[in-house]
């Protein structure tokens, strides 16, 4: 482990929604060029740990928080710290592909840019390096004006990871990506977070255990109990979290026993 790199790192982070404390001191590093499964049932605090990452959990007017989150060593939360950059560097795919309706495939790739006021020099060359990156480039070359929604929906979310791509970010965060796909698509979608892993830090929330054995380096098991605040009960190589677990509730959950 000593000889990992670290973009990013999560410590003693607290979310509370209003009153209600929903993530109580979570402390997590995720490797460069690894993917990091996070796992656990639903209401555990997963999503909204994994929106902390880019401060986009704030977007909700009663959210709170409470630690740091180092990207490069530098508190995203600091003072003066413009959430928007962030976020360029922290992408985020959501659970269902989101393009945007009334632009083009190329638009789309490119809408990023257009929004935060970003130059490019070529932007033909990356629009295509970002489609080939998110594994989609030989299926839209010949009709990249073709509407986004055009598209199927296993294409749309790679499409939308490629917009993602096209910021450059260190970062890339997906939120149940697969939750809205059939098998072959999520195949495709896995095959690409593969494939960028050399490339990048990549944070994925993921219900499939079979998922997160497939393309995670590292897994972390979330818990909320009893109404208690999600937390991280085990944290490790995805091998020894699946198959040699510490916790026996991380045992229990990941046979299938609960949630």
């Amino acid at each position: 482990m000593s000889n990992l790199t670290y973009h990013l790192r999560a410590e003693d982070v607290n979310v509370w929604f209003g009153e209600r404390h929903v993530l109580k001191n979570v402390n997590l590093a995720f490797p460069t060029n690894q993917v990091t499964a996070l796992i656990g049932p639903s209401g555990c605090g997963k999503s909204t740990f994994i929106r902390t990452l880019n401060r986009m959990h704030e977007l909700i007017p009663s959210a709170g928080f409470a630690g740091k989150v180092l990207l490069d060593d530098e508190d995203i939360y600091g003072d003066g710290i413009d959430p928007v950059k962030v976020r360029l560097n922290v992408g985020m795919v959501f659970q269902k592909p989101n393009p945007f309706p009334t632009m083009s495939i190329q638009e789309n790739v490119l809408s990023g840019l257009k929004l935060s006021g970003r130059k490019n020099a070529n932007n033909e060359e990356l629009v295509e390096t970002s489609l080939r990156r998110a594994s989609i480039w030989n299926e839209v070359k010949d009709r990249l004006n073709d509407p986004a929604l055009s598209l199927s929906g296993g294409q749309q979310q790679r499409l939308c990871i490629a917009r993602s791509l096209a910021m450059g970010p260190k970062v890339l965060l997906m939120d149940e990506p697969c939750s809205a796909l059939d098998p072959g698509s999520t195949r495709r979608v896995e095959e690409t977070i593969l494939e960028l892993a050399p490339e990048m830090t990549i944070v994925i929330v993921t219900h499939n255990m079979q998922q997160a054995q497939r393309v995670a380096d590292q897994t972390a098991f979330f818990l909320s109990e009893d109404g208690n605040p999600g937390h991280v009960v085990e944290f490790g190589a995805t091998e020894q979290v699946f198959e040699q677990p510490i916790d026996p509730r991380t045992n229990d959950y990941v046979n299938g026993h609960f949630g």
